[in-house]
């Protein structure tokens, strides 16, 4: 079976863009040959600066001839379902046949389509790839239709045969005639080479300074600077999203070191960090005290100097870029020395939302909520509102205007500077989190407390001028602070009721706003979201709504629990079998009732008890009751649910030893109370009656 390898050379595709070009152009090439018939063994896509390369081992040689026998219409029906037929066939009259049906003569057809040679399924199904590829951003040149995220150069397009016979693939895109040649690094082997095979291929590219292979290039680049860093006894920060980025700007990658001007050493290692990174795609290195002392630039090629004039030019650079950073953060220290009322008056000015207000205005809200949320987190109310204040002030600094993504981390900064202490300041840093499933979770009191009305604010706000989400859009990133919402509170094991949570955060924003979020929709809201969180960890979502339907609902914290508690019980054999005894119990009531228009629900007769396994589920339930009426006041759903486990055994035998529905009508009357006793004792540990199976 042939190989077959593609190569589409072009000038620089960004970085970002890379990885996902490769799949698509796997995803494409491999689906259209398959549609066409020509099946394969194994297909494996590459990416580099400038070019997209695709491996495809075990392919057909041509495509199978297909023969399909497709039923038509009756011989006598209408001319125009016999000329749609034909239509769809694409065979006249005379080709068809008539064949003897359950309800007359039939037209058949025979449709046979002879293989294809694999060269010419490959050259339509390629030009229908490079056209149509899904580039986030093409552009056109020159004369030509063709559009590209570059301009494309040359086509590489091999077939090579068990013998090792390559053969060029006849096709032309956009005056861009396929050939068997490709070129190396532009600087460092520049020339056309002939390949005749994906090993050939990879083997002259290295040797014209090219590494195919992203994971490759990244794995030479870490290895590289970490030695480079050991070497000095210094240590590399890690950082996989920079790592993956520079390994898709170099076809060959030289790793160079250097040094960070001693005047800029004192700059909070944030700020050194983000701007090697952002602006120039260094790593950062750091000593043994963890201060970041070095970079890591990587280079496209090598030179006669190892580097240094490049180095030279780096350092140039970053100096300029890291100039810019210190003056920043000395007149950014300057006001916060001050207090940041500067930066909090400028900030009446921004606005946050035109229905909303200004990032002020919220300010104060979430000031105003987390004094309240304080008491109920163990913060200290006056803290809270200050450090509330104080958290989003450095949204007027020069610093995070020039990196926002430090918004936060240098407001911690600033509000030491401005003589707050670490408890405050830290509030400014956490109280975005958690941003995201994985992300840490806030355990310090003021910052939990700042964090919810943040994240509440956010969720009642746009709550109440009907921004809410819908399908796959959310906007204002609300099913992220719902998150947030749940996992602060049930991480901290915070006892907070949802409804009094929004009732407040409505009182404090509705006002200003004239509108006022819908409690009931928000908490509704907030449990869509727990579901999520809890199926995540192993909960199935018929326990939660088994949870849901107690009371309490609004409060996260007992929810968890509950359906902790639940979902490990349900995993026992017991738990398994108890439900079926459940069940069997509930569904006997839940008819007779129907039946009889009557409420059985008063207390059974333990007089009227007949057999032992009758007399001992009367006494297993008062066993029962006696341990789960405590457990449930004292919230200890484990010891409940244990309880629960012990009427297995006796439930079981009442239903193998008793008839309910007896010929008498006063032993069936306090059969039935007792099913109710059973249904009842079960119902006040879950709603068990929504579990599924």
């Amino acid at each position: 079976m042939p190989d077959l390898l593609i190569e589409l050379f072009s000038e620089e595709i960004p970085a970002r863009m890379q990885r996902q070009a490769a799949e698509d152009l796997r995803r494409l090439m491999t689906d259209g040959l398959v549609e066409a018939g020509l099946t394969y063994a194994h297909a494996a896509a590459f990416a580099t600066p400038r070019r997209l390369a695709l491996a495809v081992e075990g392919l057909l040689d041509r495509s199978p001839a297909l023969r399909e026998e497709r039923k038509g219409p009756r011989t006598d029906a209408p001319d125009q379902a016999l000329e749609g037929f034909l239509r769809s066939t694409g065979l006249t009259k005379d080709q068809l046949q008539a064949r003897d049906d359950k309800k007359g003569q039939v037209w058949f057809a025979v449709v046979e389509k002879p293989g294809r040679p694999a060269a010419e399924i490959v050259a339509e199904v390629l030009e229908r790839t490079v056209r149509d590829f899904p580039w986030p951003k093409s552009m056109r040149w020159g004369a030509g239709t063709l559009r590209w995220v570059r301009p494309l150069h040359s086509i590489l397009c091999l077939v090579t045969d068990e013998a090792g016979e390559a053969t060029v693939v006849p096709v032309e895109i956009d005056g861009i005639r396929a050939g068997d040649t490709t070129r190396g690094h532009r600087f460092m082997a520049p020339g056309a080479f002939r390949v005749s095979s994906f090993d050939d291929y990879v083997a002259k590219l290295k040797r014209a300074h090219v590494i195919l292979s992203a994971e490759e290039r990244a794995e030479h680049i870490w290895h590289d600077a970490t030695q480079a860093a050991f070497a000095q006894g210094l240590e590399l920060v890690e950082d996989k999203g920079l790592l993956a980025e520079v390994a898709g700007l170099v076809e060959w990658p030289v790793v160079l070191m250097g040094e960070i001007g001693a005047e800029f050493l004192d700059l909070p290692p944030e700020v050194l960090r983000t701007s090697m990174k952002e602006h120039q795609k260094f790593f950062s290195v750091t000593d043994k005290a963890g201060r970041i002392v070095r970079f890591v630039t990587v280079a496209n090629r090598e030179t006669a100097d190892d580097g240094a004039t490049i180095l030279k030019g780096n350092r140039k650079v970053l100096s300029a870029r890291l100039s810019d950073a210190k003056f920043f953060w000395e007149n950014d220290l300057r006001v916060a020395k001050a207090g940041m009322g500067e930066w909090l008056e400028a900030l009446k000015a921004v606005t946050f939302h035109n229905k909303l207000g200004s990032q002020a205005e919220r300010i104060e809200r979430i000031a105003a909520l987390a004094r309240e949320l304080a008491p109920l987190v163990g913060a200290d109310p006056e803290k809270a509102e200050t450090a509330a204040r104080m958290a989003k002030a450095d949204l007027s600094s020069e610093m995070v205007y020039e990196f926002p993504e430090l918004q936060g981390v240098m407001g911690a900064y600033y509000a030491k500077a401005a003589g707050q202490g670490e408890d405050v300041a830290a509030v400014a840093r956490e109280h975005y989190q958690p941003l995201g499933p994985s992300d840490d979770v806030p355990s310090a009191p003021l910052s939990v407390a700042v964090a919810l009305a943040d994240k509440i604010d956010t969720l009642t706000g746009f709550w109440a001028i009907d921004e809410k989400p819908t399908g796959s859009k959310d906007p204002f990133a609300l099913r992220r602070a719902a998150l947030g919402v749940i996992r602060l509170i049930a991480a901290n094991e915070f006892r907070i009721a949802l409804n009094d949570m929004f009732q407040r955060a409505n009182e404090i924003a509705g006002p200003r706003s004239n509108a006022f979020a819908d409690i009931n929709e928000m908490r509704s809201f907030l449990h869509d979201r727990l579901k999520v969180y809890l199926r995540d960890r192993g909960i199935r979502h018929d326990v939660i709504d088994a949870c849901l339907a107690m009371p309490n609902a609004d409060d996260l914290t007992l929810l968890v629990r509950r359906a902790e508690a639940l979902q490990a019980f349900l995993d026992t054999e017991d738990g398994g079998n108890l439900l079926q005894g459940f069940r069997r119990a509930h569904n006997i009531l839940t008819q007779a009732q129907e039946k009889d228009g009557v409420e059985y629900s008063y207390g059974p007769d333990p007089k009227l008890a007949e057999t032992d396994e009758e007399r001992a589920l009367f006494a297993a339930l008062d066993d029962a009751q006696a341990k789960i009426a405590p457990a449930m006041q004292s919230e200890d759903f484990g010891a409940a649910m244990a309880a629960l486990a012990d009427l297995r055994a006796p439930i079981d035998a009442f239903f193998e030893a008793v008839q309910v529905n007896a010929e008498s009508q006063i032993l069936r009357r306090n059969r039935l109370n007792l099913l109710h006793r059973i249904s009842a004792l079960c119902l006040g540990v879950a709603d068990l009656t929504r579990l599924e199976g």
